[in-house]
């Protein structure tokens, strides 16, 4: 890498690190560890080939994912403590959100890594199926069956995820 790319390579990583960040903890069930690996990991990887990168971010993107479905299908899925209760009815304290998140996240963390891929990729990055699919190296069809299954079983796992909000936290209209 020339002193030019070199440049390039560091402007990319300071500016695109933070939301780059957010979606390796997402990825990796909210492991603020396993995601500062898994950044590091794709960011390294990324460094390596960086002359031919057209596209920076959906090329370390997709090195991301590729390189957490890889670690997925080499370790078995833990499961968490069950989601807390749901706060009683009562005046807005200002910690709904926060509570909702950490359920959301508690709730994505108890899903299967497959799961937890594809949530993250339809709704989080706004991917479509097709999309997706490549990504991870799967049918469309496997996507939508699994999208459908996840989203069950999120909503089984938490819910106090329903009504008044939809699953990825938007109040409904």
């Amino acid at each position: 890498m020339d002193a030019a790319d070199e440049q390039r390579f560091r402007d990319f990583v300071s500016a695109r690190s933070p939301a780059l960040m957010r979606l390796a903890y997402l990825l990796t069930g909210g492991d603020q560890h396993a995601a500062e690996d898994l950044l590091q990991s794709a960011l390294a990887r990324s460094a390596a080939r960086w002359r031919t990168v057209e596209e920076p971010e959906a090329y370390v993107r997709q090195v991301m994912y590729r390189q957490q479905v890889s670690w997925w299908r080499r370790r078995r899925e833990t499961t968490f403590a069950e989601p807390p209760d749901r706060a009683e009815a009562g005046g807005d304290d200002g910690t709904a959100g926060v509570e909702l998140r950490i359920v959301m996240r508690r709730a994505l963390a108890r899903l299967t890594s497959r799961q937890r891929a594809v949530l993250v990729l339809r709704y989080y990055e706004d991917l479509p199926e097709a999309e997706v699919a490549g990504i991870l190296g799967c049918s469309v069809g496997t996507v939508r069956s699994t999208t459908h299954r996840s989203l069950a079983k999120l909503r089984a796992l938490a819910p106090e995820l329903r009504e008044p909000y939809t699953i990825f936290g938007e109040a409904k209209a």
